[in-house]
């Protein structure tokens, strides 16, 4: 049903915003914040594919993190202003399409994040053992979907590829002590696993050097302050090529030197003999797994580094080869978005096709979809922080209330069922905040009896089952 209220002192149809996945992006929150403080009272409907909320911050902050998690306050101010509803357990092109959305909204703001990995591409990437990093993220923070997954921890030495912020949140997680994360509310599941785990060696291996690296300081610097952990790197690979001087020289950015600042120091240290070792590999891509019922070694190249002529460097494959004896593969290089059908979709950068957040018809096209925008990862791929999508969906924001004023919003009929009605026609249990309320009280009750924060819920049937028992 058409939602109609008054705004900018003419009768309109308010924009709702809609957001598909709880796998990824808080900028469906970020977006709801901006239009209700540009439009106090505004209706807004936020769907979710989960019973629980906020996206990244519940699935992929890591667990002894949790001061970033406390973002989480201001989502639960923007769902109790007037007009917010929450949607939870729909799937977005299967219980309900984005064509029937549509017809019902003025506006649907996709927010539903960048949640698949980019593939390395190489010989023996599918033996059991290699693994999306997403997936091991997941695992060990409650979702549902990986709830179920397996990582064979029993092996004594395994490789993450990648050095961004993923990457550093995989390896400290498989080298922190249990003693510390039992004061988390990392899953019960992965607790119990990285209790039993074996892993001793951790291996970090990034293709270009350490100027290059994505991750941030704080990041990087928790590695060294990890109790019963060295840090192994090797001096050589700290020694500059003419052109990362070059790039680092000319950037305004200070990480890059304050990284270079803690790996230099970690060089410089002895080593203590301690139980576990992270080992940085700089200049080394990945060519090969091998292994007969799954990943024994990695084969891998050392790169050469060589200005790319616009101001960054590339890696070059050398003829320098060696192997890893690792049995576990974590991929982190790189992440991308999902198509959904009625959607426009970039496959080459994993994105919806986009200016400013207004959705094109296709990538390089200029046309807009009326209607119908982007925020966060979604928008405009794997960048940033959480703090950084707070931004791009206020610029979102900004795009929806340009076009609503200039009456370039499309019309709806008010003839067809509302999104309630056609739900609940194909018997989709819908919950809402307040059923997310309960389950939030429940999580907190079990983690205090525990001692903890919280213990997850990891199966969406018992989160049903709960809400069931509470609403009767």
């Amino acid at each position: 049903m058409a939602i109609r209220l008054f705004f900018a002192a003419c009768p309109l149809h308010l924009p709702t915003c809609g957001s598909r996945s709880s796998d990824r992006d808080p900028a469906g929150f970020y977006a709801a914040e901006a239009l209700q403080k540009a439009a106090p009272g505004i209706a807004i409907d936020l769907i979710d594919r989960l019973p629980t909320p906020f996206g990244l911050v519940r699935g992929g902050v890591a667990p002894d993190h949790p001061k970033i998690k406390s973002v989480t306050r201001i989502f639960d101010r923007i769902a109790s202003q007037p007009g917010f509803r929450y949607i939870g357990h729909v799937r977005v092109g299967e219980d309900v399409s984005i064509d029937e959305l549509r017809a019902r909204y003025h506006v649907l703001l996709l927010s539903y994040g960048a949640d698949t990995d980019r593939t390395l591409g190489i010989p023996g990437e599918t033996l059991p053992g290699s693994h999306a990093a997403t997936e091991f993220v997941a695992w060990y923070n409650g979702n549902p979907d990986y709830a179920a997954a397996q990582f064979d921890l029993t092996q004594r030495a395994v490789a993450v590829v990648g050095i961004g912020n993923v990457a550093m949140d995989v390896a400290r997680i498989l080298a922190k002590p249990t003693s510390v994360l039992s004061g988390t509310d990392l899953a019960d599941h992965a607790l119990q696993a990285l209790v039993s785990s074996n892993v001793q060696t951790i291996h970090l291996v990034a293709r270009r050097g350490p100027v290059q690296a994505a991750c941030t300081t704080p990041e990087l610097r928790e590695l060294g302050e990890l109790e019963g952990v060295d840090v192994v790197v090797n001096p050589r690979d700290l020694e500059l090529d003419a052109a990362s001087e070059a790039q680092l020289a000319a950037m305004e950015d200070r990480n890059p030197a304050k990284n270079l600042e803690v790996l230099r120091d970690w060089a410089a240290r002895p080593l203590t003999g301690a139980r576990r070792q992270v080992v940085l590999h700089f200049n080394a891509s990945p060519v090969a797994l091998s292994g007969t019922d799954g990943v024994e070694s990695m084969t891998v190249v050392k790169n050469r580094l060589e200005s790319d002529g616009k101001g960054g460097v590339r890696a070059v494959a050398t003829d320098e080869r060696y192997d890893l004896p690792v049995g576990v593969v974590f991929r982190s290089v790189g992440y991308k978005g999902r198509a959904i059908v009625g959607v426009p979709f970039d496959v080459r950068n994993g994105v919806v096709p986009n200016i400013g957040g207004r959705v094109v018809e296709q990538a390089g096209s200029a046309t807009t979809v009326p209607g119908l925008y982007v925020a966060g990862w979604i928008k405009r791929g794997p960048q940033g922080i959480i703090g950084t999508n707070k931004l791009c969906a206020t610029d979102t924001v900004t795009q929806v209330l340009a076009d609503v004023a200039a009456g370039a919003i499309p019309t709806i009929s008010d003839s067809l069922p509302s999104l309630d009605a056609l739900l609940a026609e194909r018997q989709v249990t819908v919950t809402s905040w307040s059923d997310w309320q309960t389950l939030d009280k429940e999580e907190q009750a079990r983690g205090a009896a525990a001692g903890r924060p919280r213990v997850k819920i990891t199966n969406v049937g018992e989160m049903l089952e709960i809400i069931g028992t509470h609403r009767r």
